[in-house]
């Protein structure tokens, strides 16, 4: 397998749509344009799509374990196809980044995303690479709140760029590596 990408969320209906799963509406609107269906796989405790892209195995991975313990079912799927840490690309929401700018990064701490600290408890180090998308502050009211919230119908119009530049910061990274994708991800909001 040369990449495992992982976006992060909750699963269930109740989520859908919310800020905190917007790893996963990023990771599905790529699989779309590469023609990639998810289904489950309880053994991987994921709904998982598998595919080809430019001629390489991808594997793209929802975790269905909820967000604050993503790590058990990443940790799965690393040790299952042995991706190696430069290999792994998480898709994750991010308070601390204004609404529709993205942030790649080689590894880094997790910051106050749960997902991200469970993910490095489990694997044991926090060197894979991570594209974080901004979804604002919260203006008033409590982060939970916040975060589990929906998007704003004028935020919900921006969704479809930001993940057109997601989508491209994937493309990038799998063709080009990290670098190049972080040159073209940090640069210039959608």
């Amino acid at each position: 397998m040369k990449a495992l990408i992982v976006g992060l969320g909750n699963p269930g209906r109740l989520y859908e749509k919310t800020r905190h799963n917007v790893g996963f509406a990023a990771l599905d609107f790529f699989a779309e344009k590469q023609a990639l269906r998810f289904s489950d796989k309880m053994s991987f405790r994921s709904s998982l799509a598998e595919g080809d892209f430019q001629g390489e195995k991808v594997a793209l991975l929802k975790p269905l374990t909820f967000m604050n313990l993503s790590g058990e079912a990443i940790q799965i799927a690393v040790d299952y196809w042995k991706i190696v840490m430069s290999n792994l690309l998480v898709i994750v929401d991010d308070i601390d980044i204004p609404f529709g700018e993205l942030r790649l990064k080689a590894g880094g701490g997790p910051g106050t995303h749960n997902g991200l600290r469970n993910i490095e408890a489990c694997l044991h180090t926090n060197r894979y690479p991570r594209l974080r998308i901004g979804i604002g502050q919260a203006r008033e009211g409590n982060l939970e709140s916040f975060v589990l919230g929906k998007f704003s119908p004028e935020e919900e119009k921006e969704l479809p760029k930001i993940f057109e530049k997601v989508d491209q910061t994937i493309e990038i990274w799998l063709t080009h590596g990290l670098n190049r994708a972080m040159n073209f991800a940090n640069t210039n909001r959608v």
